[in-house]
């Protein structure tokens, strides 16, 4: 009697047909493109870019092109640091707050005639301390990264306010202007902000990407319960994620200043913040954390960068403007949760 290789007493059977039917769902899969959430991010700032080039007078030209740079640079870097706490599975939004108050009192002690590189090593471990506090606050005492990043940034900013910034503008002297050079163009029109970008963009790339910490941070962001199983030590690792995005916030708040000379509030009021964090959930780092890469931070400050240049230059309204990436913002996150869907361990974890 003849046996069907789908019937119970014939094993090795059974296991050939599901290997021929894996096959040939591998052979669907290897003939079939699906673009990751970047590359198609990437290819609507391109087809934007074409189409505002075509139709609004004032965006294709050389110095808007470069004015555009600039502009994507500082939001850059300022995602970079927000996509090291989101891959982690949290969120900081302290940095900005965080980047205006080492800022300002680099400003302070520059104007003080102190050296620069004292400053820069005494801002960036005043930056690192309120990072790993957050981290503290998050990861030993338990608070929601939302309210811990939240009441810091007004701690923070109440301090600067209240003493070395009473007013909303701290202005870099000007016997001291030759620090506006570190933001001038190098090699005739390429913005040196683009530069600072860049290597940020390759240190955090090879970070994440090269090293043993950075590959934690994935596992961490994946399933925190199973990272600490595995014997990685979660409570630091937080620490070091908002050590690490309140170092690149400081960055940021420096790139400002060597820009134009001044370091204004107005970004810590404004809607800056959330302007990160669409770069980085548009670009495709998941909230659900675990996922993204410097690459998506790219290509989300690609795409608002054109958004914010082309309503600029179309002089809408600054409340329309909000209206329009609130909604952008909104429909990200749509996105996120349909692309990335909590699964039962995230659930619990979550709850």
């Amino acid at each position: 009697m003849k046996k069907s290789k789908y019937s119970d007493s014939s094993g090795n059977a059974r296991q050939e047909g599901i290997s021929d039917v894996g096959k040939a769902e591998v052979q669907r899969n290897q003939g079939r493109y699906k673009p990751s959430q970047e590359t198609i991010v990437l290819g609507t700032s391109a087809l934007i870019a074409i189409i505002l080039s075509i139709t609004l007078e004032g965006f294709f030209s050389l110095g808007n092109f470069f004015a555009l740079l600039r502009s994507i640079s500082v939001l850059g870097v300022f995602g970079l640091g927000m996509a090291i706490v989101v891959i982690g599975k949290g969120i900081d939004l302290s940095i900005v707050a965080i980047g205006f108050a080492t800022g300002a009192l680099s400003v302070k002690m520059i104007n003080a005639d102190y050296s620069l590189v004292l400053t820069l090593c005494v801002c960036i471990a005043i930056a690192c301390g309120l990072g790993i506090i957050n981290g503290f606050l998050i990861s030993i005492v338990e608070i929601p990264a939302l309210f811990a990043t939240l009441a810091s940034s007004f701690l923070s900013l109440g301090i600067v306010r209240s003493t070395y910034v009473p007013n909303n503008v701290a202005n870099l002297a000007q016997e001291h202007n030759e620090l506006l050079r570190l933001g001038g163009n190098i090699a005739g029109h390429i913005p040196i902000p683009v530069i600072i970008f860049t290597l940020c963009a390759l240190v955090v790339y090879l970070f994440l990407s090269r090293t043993v910490r950075g590959r934690f941070i994935y596992a961490h962001g994946d399933n925190a319960d199973a990272a600490r199983l595995t014997g990685i030590a979660v409570r630091p690792l937080t620490m070091v994620e908002y050590g690490l995005s309140a170092v690149i916030g400081y960055i940021g708040g420096m790139m400002m200043v060597i820009s134009s000379g001044v370091l204004q509030y107005q970004v810590v009021e404004g809607t800056f913040i959330y302007d990160i964090i669409l770069v980085v959930v548009l670009g495709g780092v998941s909230l659900v954390g675990g996922r993204g890469s410097v690459i998506c931070v790219i290509a989300g400050s690609l795409l608002i960068g054109v958004m914010r240049n082309a309503m600029t230059i179309m002089n809408i309204d600054a409340q329309i403007q909000n209206i329009i990436m609130g909604g952008v913002l909104l429909m990200a996150l749509v996105v996120d949760s349909y692309v990335h869907p909590r699964d039962d361990e995230t659930a619990k974890q979550g709850d």
